[in-house]
């Protein structure tokens, strides 16, 4: 009995073993449309939750305030910190500040932390923004993601404008002051919102639609046209020329049925027909710009390898103790 149990048990583990593929449509530094095909809705939901979540970034995790005489107090302005996206190329590689193993927390530290410092005074009778790029980095490769931006637009242009001065912290008024000291680590999504390094991350099942063309020969032109107009986005339309109904944009259907219901109302029920593609899926990402958007995506994919690494060892070590155990008991 034993033994057809553990027939059954690896008949039961019969590979399913897929092949993903990814086409990208269009990439640009925070931003990325791709198709993810030949894999079902658990793996594109979970590369999605990941992308969300577990991705690590860098944002200032503890601020230290020397001196505050602005309207704001202490805690509104560290929460404004770490809400700031820092560059975080280098997250990755970087430690975990409760793993480290290499200093104590107290942020000096360049395997898990980076530090922040701000010393800002109002001298004039004019108001005086303190913004991001008044941050001072002890790591030139992790700073406020605008300011990196501006660097390298200034660079491209030859000029500052006045529209790069950063994300602004707070106003101060003469005789006001902020000085601090600030620490950045490692972290990510799951933690706390400040560390996703995404923006939105969306997924739509590609939809796949059918015209019943015979049917819609029965249509008068003015019936096709309050037809086409009863979709609340444009995705049919009828063609000038042969003055046939078309497909204009399918990914602009959203699944509302709407068309459905008017062919219905209109006594022609199985006029179209639209189902989606439970194997294909269109990705959007957008990023903070903590990180591009198509190493989001790469850094996602690594990380949902490793998860899945440590299943299948889990599982392993699982059948190996349940071998173990049937041969002891022969």
């Amino acid at each position: 009995m034993t033994e057809k149990m553990m027939g059954g048990a690896g008949a039961s583990r019969t590979s399913y073993q897929r092949y993903p593929r990814v086409r990208i449509r269009e990439m640009k530094d925070d931003y990325l449309k791709f198709e993810l095909r030949d894999t079902d809705a658990s793996m594109a939901n979970a590369l999605r939750r990941v992308m969300l979540a577990e991705v690590p970034t860098i944002a200032i995790d503890l601020v230290e305030i020397e001196a505050n005489s602005s309207v704001l107090n202490d805690e509104f302005i560290a929460h404004r910190l770490g809400l700031i996206p820092l560059t975080s190329d280098d997250a990755m590689s970087m430690r975990f500040s409760r793993d480290c193993d290499a200093c104590d927390g107290d942020g000096q530290c360049e395997f898990c932390s980076v530090e922040f410092f701000l010393s800002v005074r109002c001298d004039s009778d004019q108001t005086l923004d303190v913004t991001s790029a008044d941050l001072q980095s002890t790591n030139p490769r992790v700073c406020p993601v605008d300011v990196a931006a501006n660097a390298l637009s200034s660079a491209a242009d030859g000029y500052d404008s006045a529209e790069q001065k950063g994300i602004i912290i707070v106003k101060l008024r003469r005789g006001q002051e902020l000085r601090l000291r600030a620490i950045a680590r490692k972290g990510i999504g799951k933690d706390h919102a400040k560390w996703s390094p995404a923006a939105t991350v969306t997924f739509m099942y590609e939809p796949q639609i059918h015209i019943n063309e015979d049917l819609m020969e029965t249509l008068t032109l003015e019936e096709k046209r309050s037809w086409v107009e009863s979709s609340p986005t444009k995705v049919f339309g009828i063609d000038p020329n042969t003055q046939q109904v078309v497909v204009v944009d399918a990914e602009a259907y959203t699944y509302d049925d709407e068309v459905i219901k008017k062919a219905e109302a209109m006594g022609k029920p199985g006029l179209i027909e639209i189902y989606p593609k439970e194997d294909s899926f269109i990705f959007t990402v957008e990023s903070t710009g903590a990180i591009k958007a198509s190493q989001l995506v790469i850094n996602a994919i690594d990380i949902l390898k490793q998860k899945l690494d440590a299943v299948r060892l889990q599982d392993e070590e699982s059948d190996m103790k349940e071998l173990t155990s049937h041969l002891g008991n022969l």
